[in-house]
C-alpha cells in the first residue's frame, strides 16, 4: 500500500530513532532534520511541508534500480547522486520499503565505522539493499 509523504517522514524518523547509537539535530539548517550514527549522516528528513521527502544513503546499484522502478525515488538532492536517494510519496513506496531503506542506510554507514567505534549493538536486521 502506497503511503503519503508525511507518513514516509514519520516512519523514517521512527525507524531511525530505534537504531543503536543514533542522534539527530539540525546542523545545516532548521528545515533539515539530520540523523547520524557516530557522527556520520545516514538520513535527512526535509521539514518543508510542501515537499515531504527523505534522503538516505543507498548502495549505488540498488539506488539505480530503485530509481528505475519508482518514479518518486530520485538521486539524492544536494548530495552525491550515486550514493544517496531522495524518496517521495508515489506508486510502490510502501511502509516496508521505507523501513528497509532506513535500515539499509544505517547499515551502510555503520559498515564504514571502525569496529571499536561502532554502537554496541550496531548490527541490525539485514535489509534489501
Amino acid at each position: 500500500m502506497t503511503i503519503s509523504g508525511t507518513e514516509i517522514q514519520r516512519l523514517a524518523r521512527r525507524t531511525a530513532q530505534q537504531l543503536p547509537g543514533v542522534d539527530h539535530g539540525h546542523p545545516f539548517t532548521p528545515g533539515l532534520d539530520v540523523y547520524k550514527v557516530v557522527g556520520k549522516v545516514f538520513l535527512i528528513v526535509t521539514d518543508d511541508p510542501g515537499e515531504p521527502v527523505v534522503t538516505l544513503k543507498v548502495d549505488p546499484a540498488h539506488g539505480s534500480a530503485l530509481q528505475r522502478s519508482h518514479s518518486s525515488i530520485q538521486p539524492g538532492r544536494y548530495l552525491d547522486k550515486r550514493h544517496w536517494s531522495t524518496i517521495a510519496a508515489g506508486p510502490g513506496v510502501t511502509r516496508e520499503l521505507v523501513e528497509d531503506l532506513v535500515n539499509g542506510s544505517y547499515e551502510l554507514v555503520v559498515e564504514k565505522i571502525p569496529r571499536r567505534h561502532r554502537p554496541p549493538t550496531g548490527d541490525v536486521a539485514p535489509s534489501a539493499r
